[in-house]
């Protein structure tokens, strides 16, 4: 069993997290079967968020009853102290429990720090006074503002993309939170579903002894592909090893995320899926992309208003218009058969 202590936490678990966003898309009765099957399948972190709709209350529903059992991390996306508490008190209520382990900002523009006028590290510090939150994190996506992060030693842990296509810049993210004994969660760690090997992403993950990533996960058929990592954790074999080299030459460049800080769009273009759609059609079941939902999603790209907001929000500084408009011209052409995929 491979193991991680995430920095000056403590919080030390096996290297496979459960990521909560995809249990806001399941039935409450099937996310409390998967949570509670992955707590008896040995994983014990669960990383969740306010902003996933009622994916907090599932968590809660689940874990009622033995809270000390496990470590659950939340976050809050609040611009003020108001609406920090507001948000502490709603997680603490639909989590059935009196304390979070991990309390992260979810995604801001900047680095929270103490006198910066906002007021919100204050009350994170406040927080953790009262004894409502143990630790103070944060999830970033802009590489920027992570590297301000770490630098700033004021964080216990950070929560940031981290795949087998990283480059060395985010790499070297890696590294220094291990000098200041940062724990880092790694999120996106397949990628948003462009990554179809779990072994492969498992492997890389598992190079570095101070990162804990976080499966995303809405299906039974992929939790017991990571649960039967905890007691076989996969080897970088030469095989792997293979696999990550082709995937990182194929997707290096230019390509959507699906991270979805985009969104929503003014004309209603479903962008976080529908700027990688000819990686999709590629890499998952073509069929499901060519339905009449599928269509009709790819449809609203002509309706793009090319008003730049999409642009001014990616984390990647990608340039979205193109890549809808390319993406468009691709599934066109897939459907009408001159494109084999």
């Amino acid at each position: 069993m491979s193991m991680v202590t995430l920095g000056s936490t403590g919080i030390c678990v096996n290297k496979n997290g459960f990521g909560a966003l995809p249990v806001q898309r399941v039935t409450k009765e099937d996310a409390v079967y998967l949570l509670r099957k992955a707590y008896d399948g040995g994983i014990r972190f669960f990383d969740t968020a306010r902003a996933y709709s009622d994916s907090e209350e599932k968590l809660g529903a689940a874990f009622e009853g033995m809270r000390e059992k496990v470590f659950i991390s939340t976050k809050t996306m609040a611009k003020d102290v108001e609406g920090f508490w507001k948000d502490l008190e709603t997680s603490l209520s639909l989590l059935k429990t009196d304390y979070i382990d991990i309390y992260q900002f979810h995604n801001p523009s900047f680095c929270p720090k103490p006198g910066d006028g906002t007021g919100l590290y204050e009350a994170m510090l406040e927080a953790k006074a009262q004894g409502k939150i143990r630790h103070i994190g944060i999830t970033n996506h802009r590489m920027s503002v992570a590297e301000e992060i770490i630098e700033s030693g004021l964080y216990e842990t950070l929560q940031f993309p981290f795949c087998y296509l990283a480059t060395d810049r985010e790499k070297a993210l890696v590294q220094g939170c291990k000098e200041k004994n940062i724990g880092f969660i790694a999120m996106k760690a397949l990628s948003g579903g462009l990554i179809t090997n779990s072994a492969a992403a498992y492997a890389f993950e598992d190079q570095y002894d101070n990162v804990l990533p976080i499966w995303g996960v809405q299906r039974e058929k992929e939790l017991d592909e990571f649960l039967s990592y905890i007691a076989c954790p996969p080897a970088m074999t030469d095989e792997i090893k293979a696999i990550i080299e082709k995937d990182q030459k194929e997707l290096s460049g230019n390509f959507c995320r699906g991270c979805g800080y985009c969104m929503p769009c003014p004309a209603g273009v479903e962008i976080n899926t529908c700027a990688r759609m000819s990686l999709l059609l590629r890499r998952s079941p073509s069929a499901n992309q060519l339905t009449e939902r599928g269509q009709a999603m790819m449809k609203k790209i002509e309706g793009c208003l090319h008003c730049g907001a999409c642009m001014k929000k990616c984390p990647y500084g990608l340039n979205t218009p193109k890549l809808l408009e390319e993406n468009y011209e691709d599934y066109k052409n897939v459907l009408a058969g001159k494109t084999l995929v």
